[in-house]
């Protein structure tokens, strides 16, 4: 099971000293932690992956080259053309994570129109933000997933859900789970994570038990 630590801002080379396998950064506007500045030099094997919401294929395209993005998760209401535009305008070098909010259900028909234009699915929290609303759905809704495409799990996974997530990983749902995504319930501060905690974390993760 890879890691992705997302909501990257102001603490991201003591981040990355931890080498997840993907650190997110946010670019988009209204969110607490949309990154500014520089990112520094990672260490090998460490994926930067750019989150958008809604935004233009240029922005994207543009972000990708200032800052040597490896992945886009788009977060908002993508169209599956859009994808598909995206994928044509980069030759599918950079792979595509698309989003999706969960709610007290979820009707995973939706999935169909981008099983050929994305290369992951990201299922998160239903909320008032597109991300980072501090709490988790029901991951037994995961038991009908219907897809071969790996996904991330995301939407609140704090330090206290280790063994909740020990036992996800050992049901048929998880099969296809590719990444787990952390980010509020890891900070200080929006942008600030807790460095102990997702030592922590990590290491119990690795341990798988």
């Amino acid at each position: 099971m890879k890691l992705k630590i997302c909501g990257m801002n102001h603490n991201t080379a003591e981040v990355a000293a931890l080498k997840p396998d993907y650190l997110g950064f946010i670019f988009w506007e209204p969110s607490s932690r949309v990154f500014r500045g520089t990112i520094p030099e990672l260490p090998s094997g460490v994926k930067k992956v750019g989150v958008f919401v809604d935004a233009s294929l240029e922005e994207i395209l543009e972000k990708i080259k200032e800052f040597g993005l490896h992945m886009v998760q788009l977060h908002g209401n993508e169209s599956p053309s859009f994808c598909k535009e995206f994928r044509a305008a980069t030759q599918l070098e950079i792979p595509v994570i698309k989003a999706f909010s969960v709610g007290a259900s979820f009707n995973f028909e939706q999935l169909g129109p981008y099983e050929a234009v994305c290369d992951f699915y990201l299922f998160d929290t239903k909320g008032k933000l597109p991300g980072g609303n501090s709490f988790s759905f029901d991951w037994e809704l995961l038991s009908d997933y219907p897809s071969d495409k790996p996904y991330f799990l995301s939407g609140g996974i704090g330090p206290g859900d280790i063994d909740s997530l020990f036992e996800f990983m050992h049901r048929p749902e998880a099969g296809k789970c590719h990444a787990l995504d952390v980010n509020s319930r890891f900070e200080s501060r929006p942008g600030e994570k807790k460095v102990a905690d997702l030592t922590k974390f990590k290491k119990r993760l690795a341990q798988g038990r």
